[in-house]
């Protein structure tokens, strides 16, 4: 882009210098002539004003270059402005964020600060005020219901009376409130100040031992005693405390729960018995608040003081939660916080607690606007305050048609090219690759037509390279949908043992392989292998093993016989290259032991379940063996090398079968899984079931891993025995 002044006439091959530029300007220019001469005009006279008092004349020289020096900025200003529009509004993505800016920032701006503000005043007052309210009315309920408790029971003279008022009161009470429980428990060391005539014709203690309790109380213990920091007056309050889920969902946190809670104490000097009364926060009660305020309860969150330990309890029921991950609310509901005042109950602490809420805007706004005229006429404080609402949000958008009319007169200066890009997507997707888009400009816009019309004539090639490169990956999934029909699907379940397997390949095509071979009704062969490499070629083997697996499981039902079988075959046919590491173990559920053999497969791992669930020790069970297929000689150094191990297996027991995949699992700075860390994982969790235990250990996996990418595939095999139960006769499951 150009300078904002006159070019300079150059001779050939020299280049202008930014200072000639400016003289040039300066000197022979009329506005530039016009800023040297106000210059020199306030060059003399200023200097003189702070010195003398300038006579009339040199004040009239003064005010001239004063004006000549104003005219000069105005005119350097504006061809800044022009010069800048240049350089800011030539390309396209700052013309569209400057639209943008105009048409959708600001008016969203204004908006957002509309109802943000609106939403505060009305939402958080209005909302805060009827849940502290409502909660309010709740434990001033508790309160006289355990004073009423009280002096109903201060009146009885048996044990079966006290204990059939404290049940009658607790049955009538929990048709409104659920979950009510009331305690009776001692007092001792309270001194209170009372009429004497009263304090003689109140009992002092009540006809049966105490602590008393009528209720459920489900949500937390009775209280012993009455805590040390409550008065003669009693105690009327919200108290906290967490609890597991009521479902018990594994992996489910903890929530928060309230409690309205009221001590009532008779009138006496010293009394020797309080009612404790716990109304708990049910659904029952947050759908009542709900129904009158419109105002649904959702997460509870307590902040405590340093030192103080939350109170646990028990979950009496699931409250529904609001899911956060489903759609964006509606217009009539918005999601606020309420601040609740709780006590720590041991010691009598003042905490706090965040409720956060679900509100019905509109049903609020119904209670709130049915007052009286007030003197305004005919219309209520609510119609009026929704008229200055109208009107100011009338003003907004005059403010956002304002916007959009600036934003429209910058974007009609794309628009001609933009219809010219799009006239050509046109054609292009008709197929018309040979149409060319005409050039208009030599901006940003002309250059992006002129690539554009080069790319069309590359469209034809791509396409043609993107078809083929689409047709050799629907042949790969079609080829790794075949693969993992090749192996057992669902998981096997036979009379006294449980097993599953699963695996994820590291490309379309895996080249690890398991299956199980039923050899008699109570004896199951297990074999996993790992076909060296990855990919296709590594899956091919894979097919190929398969066959040659199950026609030698029929004929050798040894662990150390029918690996030395399939090595002779997979070394007459296999590439000298390539090898395949292979474990293959013959369970006989009846004698309850495993056999096996590993040909430079992963070791097995094995968690007995003669010892405590924490304190499992598994062990890595490694007989020697080499990999199959190398072509070394005719098999012999195979058989001498190859290891059958035989161990016992209690009810209980887990074995692991697993690939490579596994212990070398590599995270970004190339560390290893290990297969010691994996025996831990496994041993730590060898009591679950097979689906939390596979889940527990992909969750270490993936967690080890972090950000590295899986590098080869991945196969395990969960083997449990079972209790003894008697064999039927018939495939196993």
């Amino acid at each position: 882009m150009s300078d904002p002044v006159r070019a300079v006439p150059l001779l050939p091959g020299e280049m202008p210098s930014r200072w000639r530029v400016w003289r040039t300007w300066l000197l022979k220019t009329l506005p530039g002539r016009a800023l040297v001469l106000a210059a020199l005009i306030k060059a003399i006279t200023w200097p003189l004003g702070l010195l003398y008092r300038l006579p009339g004349a040199l004040e009239a020289i003064d005010m001239v270059g004063s004006l000549a020096l104003l005219l000069a900025g105005a005119y350097g200003v504006t061809r800044l402005a022009v010069w800048a529009k240049r350089r800011l509004l030539w390309r396209v993505r700052r013309k569209l964020i400057l639209s943008y800016i105009f048409v959708g920032v600001v008016p969203a701006l204004l908006v957002i600060t509309f109802f943000l503000l609106a939403g505060m005043i009305l939402a958080f007052n209005v909302s805060s005020y009827l849940v502290q309210s409502r909660v309010r009315n709740l434990t001033d309920q508790a309160r006289f219901l355990a004073q009423t408790v009280q002096l109903e029971a201060q009146r009885t003279t048996s044990p079966d009376a006290l204990m059939e008022t404290l049940e009658r009161r607790q049955a009538s009470s929990a048709t409104r409130y659920p979950f009510l429980s009331i305690a009776v428990v001692p007092v001792s060391g309270l001194t209170c100040t009372v009429a004497p005539a009263q304090d003689a014709r109140i009992p002092r203690t009540l006809p049966a031992p105490l602590p008393l309790r009528a209720g459920p109380w489900g949500h937390l213990q009775p209280p012993p005693t009455l805590p040390k920091w409550i008065g003669c007056d009693g105690f009327s309050g919200l108290v906290a405390y967490t609890a597991p889920p009521h479902s018990r969902d594994v992996g489910q946190p903890e929530q928060t729960r309230l409690v309205m809670r009221a001590v009532a104490l008779p009138e006496v000097t010293n009394p020797t018995w309080a009612v404790i009364l716990d109304l708990p926060m049910s659904t029952t009660v947050e759908r009542r608040i709900q129904d009158e305020t419109g105002i649904r309860f959702d997460q509870i969150t307590t902040f405590l003081a340093t030192g103080v330990t939350p109170t646990v309890g028990r979950a009496i029921e699931d409250r529904p939660v609001v899911d956060d991950d489903g759609p964006l609310l509606s217009v009539r509901q918005a999601r606020w916080v309420v601040f609740l005042d709780h006590v720590d109950w041991p010691t009598g602490e003042p905490q706090s607690a965040s409720v956060r809420i679900l509100i019905n805007t509109f049903e609020i706004y119904d209670h709130i606007s049915v007052v009286s005229p007030l003197g305004l006429g005919q219309y209520h404080f609510g119609q009026l305050l929704l008229l200055v609402l109208g009107l100011v949000g009338g003003l907004f958008l005059v403010i956002q048609c304002v916007a959009l009319v600036i934003g429209f007169v910058l974007a009609r200066q794309i628009t001609g090219a933009i219809h010219d890009l799009f006239t050509g997507t046109l054609h292009v997707r008709a197929g018309h690759f040979g149409h060319q888009i005409p050039l208009r400009a030599r901006d940003q816009l002309g250059e992006l037509a002129e690539s554009f019309n080069l790319m069309t004539t590359e469209v034809t090639t791509l396409l043609g390279e993107m078809a083929e490169k689409g047709r050799l990956e629907q042949e790969m999934f079609a080829a790794r949908d075949i693969q993992q029909k090749l192996l057992p699907t669902g998981p096997l379940r036979v009379t006294g043992l449980a097993v599953t397997a699963f695996c994820e390949p590291a490309r379309e095509v895996a080249g690890d392989y398991y299956d199980f071979l039923p050899i008699t009704d109570s004896m199951l062969g297990l074999l996993i292998a790992d076909v060296a490499g990855k990919g296709l070629a590594a899956g091919l083997y894979m097919a190929q093993l398969k066959v040659i697996v199950q026609s030698l499981s029929r004929l050798h039902h040894q662990p150390k016989q029918f690996l030395a079988a399939v090595n002779k075959v997979v070394s007459a046919n296999l590439d000298g290259k390539s090898f395949i590491t292979m474990s293959y173990g013959v369970i006989d559920v009846k004698r309850r032991e495993m056999t096996f053999a590993r040909a430079g497969h992963c070791p097995l791992i094995h968690v007995p379940a003669n010892q405590p669930a924490g304190l499992r020790k598994a062990r890595l069970l490694v007989p020697n063996g080499l990999v199959v297929g190398l072509q070394i000689d005719d098999g012999s150094m195979f058989e001498n090398v190859l290891q059958e191990q035989t161990i016992s297996l209690e009810p209980g027991d887990l074995v692991v079968w697993f690939t490579d995949g596994i212990s070398e699992t590599m995270n970004e700075d190339y560390d290893c899984f290990g297969e010691q860390r994996l025996a831990q994982v496994v041993e730590q969790y060898a009591h679950l079931p097979f689906d939390q235990l596979r889940s527990y250990i992909l969750a270490e996996l993936r967690a080890f891993a972090g950000g590295a990418d899986q590098h080869d595939d991945m196969t395990m095999i969960l083997m449990k025995i079972e209790a003894a139960t008697p064999l039927s006769p018939g495939p196993a499951a």
